[in-house]
């Protein structure tokens, strides 16, 4: 947000600067991507520099000694989710791990705000400065218009984010298989972290019963979700997932689309809450497979669930909610 510069045109329209295609290498992108940062935040001179990807905090910090004010937007538990970085050698991720969590202590002394995505990681933070802005669901978004009736739809799945062995993608091609129903399919679609799990992926004889698309835009994200039985979010346990409050999980509920999750105790309370659909332990391809046939041999049930997570969606875990509560910083700190 900008009260001095330009990226705010005269008739109160936002506008967006492109800094750019980033490099394909981690390490150039990270270098580049912050000196591009670096030259758009003094060309524009907001008074508030909002961002969310660890790698900036240098840059913030020196941003805050210049007298901007900073927003330090935390989507993940940086030092948890270090320890699972395939790219990272594995001697090195407790390290990292380590140095993450102080900076981000350092960072959250520093900055002007915090906000962070979920209760667990805001206690890490100061209390007096972090609101808790939780990444829920556009709320009419991925509605699609010429949806078909739940009860004629094939009898499909859904899977659309980041692919990794940690997202459970092995567990969800093995689950295909072991349903003994040929008719069976998993919508996929993401892109593949790293690149060579696809190949192995590609091997499982599960793989027969995926239709893959690699990116795909929102109106294709609403064109799949409305023409499917449930949505899959069957993450491994790992330490940075355990706590998480995965979005694709709310994005399925708020297209009335029960939800087969992993059984982990903040999800349960969500699942349970909501009666939306069925939780699973997700290293257990046989269980995944049980709770799809649950799905298709149980449709009005399922249905039901559908629509109880929407009305979840309505009530509680829509963006309209939480987007006050990021206007509301922006008011605060464009009027000090």
């Amino acid at each position: 947000m900008d009260g001095k510069g330009d990226a705010i045109d005269a008739d109160g329209k936002i506008r967006i600067i492109d800094i750019g295609q980033p490099p394909k290498k981690r390490l150039m992108r990270m270098i580049v991507g912050v000196w591009r940062m670096w030259h758009a935040v003094l060309a524009n001179r907001p008074q508030v520099v909002h961002f969310h990807d660890p790698e900036l905090i240098p840059l913030g910090l020196l941003l805050k000694c210049c007298g901007f004010g900073v927003i330090y937007d935390v989507h993940e538990d940086v030092p948890r989710d270090v320890l699972t970085k395939f790219w990272l050698p594995a001697m090195m991720r407790r390290p990292i791990s380590l140095l993450m969590t102080g900076v981000e202590w350092l960072a959250g002394w520093c900055f002007t705000a915090i906000i962070s995505a979920t209760p667990d990681i805001s206690v890490r933070f100061p209390s007096k400065k972090t609101t808790l802005v939780q990444n829920y669901p556009i709320l009419n978004e991925l509605i699609n218009q010429e949806v078909s009736d739940y009860l004629c739809r094939p009898p499909h799945f859904a899977y659309i984010g980041g692919i990794g062995k940690t997202r459970g993608i092995h567990e969800m091609v093995d689950a295909l298989g072991r349903t003994d129903r040929h008719d069976v399919r998993l919508q996929l679609a993401g892109e593949f972290r790293p690149a060579s799990l696809k190949i192995k992926i590609e091997s499982m004889p599960g793989w027969q019963q995926v239709d893959y698309s690699n990116w795909v835009n929102r109106e294709q994200v609403s064109i799949i979700l409305n023409n499917v039985r449930a949505g899959l979010v069957v993450y491994l346990p790992t330490p940075a997932i355990l706590n998480a409050y995965p979005t694709k999980m709310f994005e399925y509920m708020s297209v009335g689309l029960p939800v087969i999750a992993s059984d982990f105790p903040v999800w349960r309370g969500i699942v349970d809450k909501a009666g939306c659909g069925l939780l699973v332990d997700p290293l257990n391809p046989s269980m995944i497979a049980d709770a799809m046939l649950w799905i298709l041999n149980n449709p009005d049930e399922a249905k039901a669930m559908g629509k109880r997570g929407r009305k979840a969606v309505e009530e509680s875990y829509n963006w309209e909610r939480e987007g006050s509560k990021l206007i509301g910083i922006y008011n605060r700190l464009l009027s000090d």
